[in-house]
């Protein structure tokens, strides 16, 4: 069964559950609900700390960047906490090459930049279903 929430993905990661598939649930979970509060209500509770700062600052990104993107009545406050933020730059390709860090750098939408999260442009995306 799919997690309901961020917050209940964070909890089965935490468990041992694969971070990937945990996150990518969450994310179907999200795009599927039937409306824009049910989405807002999967991203209001705060994920557990999980001891990996990048998990943990990954966590806000893809809260703040959920709601904004997909134009909720609010962002929750949660993310804004300043232990969620990286002091160090991740870059989020197995490729460690410079055109790519670049690149990413430079693609990463802001809710993951401000946290030092370096991605893709479109990092959440998933397939959509054809029932929406």
């Amino acid at each position: 069964m799919r997690p309901a929430t961020l917050a209940q993905a964070y909890d089965r990661i935490a468990a041992g559950e694969p971070r990937e598939a945990m996150l990518a649930e969450f994310l179907d979970t999200f795009y599927l609900a039937p409306s824009p509060e049910q989405q807002l209500a999967s991203i209001s509770d705060e994920p557990r700390l999980t001891g990996d700062e990048r998990l943990d600052a990954l966590a806000c990104a893809i809260a703040e960047y959920l709601a904004k993107q997909n134009r909720l009545t609010k962002v929750p406050d949660w993310p804004f906490k300043p232990c969620r933020y990286l002091e160090r730059a991740w870059h989020t390709s197995s490729f460690a090459d410079a055109g790519m860090r670049e690149y990413l750098t430079f693609a990463s939408p802001a809710e993951f930049r401000s946290r030092n999260i370096f991605t893709e442009e479109r990092p959440l995306r998933r397939a959509r279903s054809a029932l929406r």
